[in-house]
């Protein structure tokens, strides 16, 4: 005769016993867990708070670009260097074309620059490409 569900459970409530002697039912286990999880968790935190970024330490921000002819692109924008920093513009076109570049240097603390870039052909565009440390290597 088969077993009912009832014995089932029964008979399977015999072996646990085994089964968490077997697999670590102390609280060994989750001691070392807990430990590890709040460790990694710290960890995470402080590269989090330290993480200053690939770019040194000089922020940009855009503020307007505006086209009025087809051979100059103006643009304004917002830099914060400890030093002072080398600033590299870039002129698009609709066709997002390098129509000119302009290397322009920024004195240190938080700075309003506005610029004039020279172009080959209407600008749709002007980006600031990168900023920079000064004198650091590129």
């Amino acid at each position: 005769m088969s077993a009912t569900p009832e014995d089932d459970a029964v008979n399977s409530a015999d072996t646990a016993p085994a089964l968490r002697k077997r697999h670590g039912n102390g609280p060994v286990f989750f001691v070392v867990a807990t430990v590890f999880a709040v460790l990694v968790s710290i960890g995470w935190g402080y590269s989090v708070m330290n993480y200053t970024g690939l770019s040194g330490g000089v922020y940009h921000q855009l503020v307007t670009v505006s086209a009025p002819s087809e051979s100059e692109a103006r643009v304004s924008f917002e830099v914060n260097s400890k030093n002072g920093a080398e600033c590299l513009l870039r002129a698009l076109d609709s066709q997002m074309v390098e129509v000119g570049t302009e290397r322009v240097e920024v004195e240190g603390g938080n700075r309003m620059v506005s610029q004039t870039v020279e172009t080959v052909r209407q600008a749709s565009t002007v980006e600031v490409a990168s900023c920079r440390e000064q004198g650091s290597q590129e």
